[in-house]
């Protein structure tokens, strides 16, 4: 989008955990990184340990930092005051989906209580591995915000018709879905008043950065 141009500094923070497949990035970040490079930006790649010496061998801070949801709290500890930060799930946000109601779902974070059911929806079908972003980190994350509430977790192209009996529904980036189908489960939820989010900018709210994230213009 419009938050970086030719010849300015972007850095990619990427953790190689458990959950990265061997011997290749995830197709998010190779999207942003090819697009980034079309755009003549220069990029520099890191993983979360090498951020702070990567930051100190720059002349100058990089004008924007994409990093994984998940560590959206230690990097915006890390990163220069005046770098523009967002995640590489809350660029699909928009790229994939609608980033305004997204952001707007992401409110109703805060009237979820133990008596809330919360519909986590997958595009991918892998196996399950430990630390799971959306089958334990966020869960965990929700529930101890609001109390041990329902989790229904559901993947591929399995989504509910359904919707009513749900408080919240949060999408993944669905970088392995066409942006027409994301539209269609949103249009789904909308219709049926039911308020729906993805991952980065739910953890982005948890976190309470959301307000300091960048984002595009026309996005929000």
């Amino acid at each position: 989008g419009s938050l970086a141009d030719e010849d300015d500094v972007v850095m990619l923070v990427m953790p190689q955990d458990i959950q990265a497949p061997k011997g290749r990035l995830i197709l998010p970040q190779v999207q942003t990184l090819r697009e980034l490079l079309d755009k003549k930006c220069l990029v520099m790649s890191v993983t979360t340990d090498k951020m702070p010496a990567a930051l100190a061998l720059l002349k100058q801070p990089p004008k924007l930092i994409i990093t994984d949801s998940q560590i959206f709290s230690y990097v915006y500890e890390k990163k220069p005051a005046s770098s523009m930060l967002t995640s590489f799930s809350v660029l699909f946000a928009a790229y994939k989906g609608d980033l305004p109601y997204y952001v707007k779902g992401a409110k109703a974070i805060d009237r979820l209580t133990e008596d809330s059911k919360v519909l986590i929806a997958e595009c991918c079908t892998h196996a399950p591995l430990s630390e799971d972003i959306g089958r334990e980190k966020l869960p965990r994350m929700l529930r101890k915000r609001a109390g041990n509430l329902a989790v229904e977790i559901v993947g591929g192209m399995d989504f509910p018709n359904d919707l009513s009996g749900y408080d919240l529904i949060i999408q993944c980036g669905a970088c392995m879905f066409h942006r027409k189908y994301v539209m269609s489960r949103i249009h789904r939820a909308m219709e049926q008043n039911i308020p729906m989010t993805n991952y980065g900018v739910a953890i982005a709210h948890l976190t309470g950065i959301l307000p300091k994230i960048a984002f595009s213009e026309n996005e929000c």
